[in-house]
C-alpha cells in the first residue's frame, strides 16, 4: 500500500508539470486580435439599416396622422 500511496502524488505532480510546460508556450498574455475594419459589405448593410429606420419612421408618422380618418 505504501508504494501505491507514494505513486499518487508523483502522478499528480507529473501531470501538473506537463500542464505547466504545455501551457507556457506563449510569452505573456494571449495576443490581442486586431481590430476589425469595416468592409464594403458593412457600409452596404448600414445603408439598408438606415433605409429601414426611415421607412419605419414614415410608417409611424402615417399611422399617427389624422388624414385618413
Amino acid at each position: 500500500m505504501r508504494v501505491r500511496s507514494a505513486a499518487v502524488p508523483a502522478v499528480l505532480l507529473a501531470s501538473l508539470a506537463v500542464l505547466a510546460v504545455g501551457c507556457s508556450g506563449r510569452d505573456g498574455a494571449s495576443p490581442k486580435a486586431p481590430a476589425p475594419t469595416p468592409s464594403s459589405g458593412y457600409s452596404h448593410m448600414q445603408q439598408k439599416v438606415d433605409a429601414a429606420e426611415s421607412a419605419a419612421a414614415a410608417a409611424d408618422r402615417d399611422a399617427a396622422s389624422d388624414t385618413d380618418r
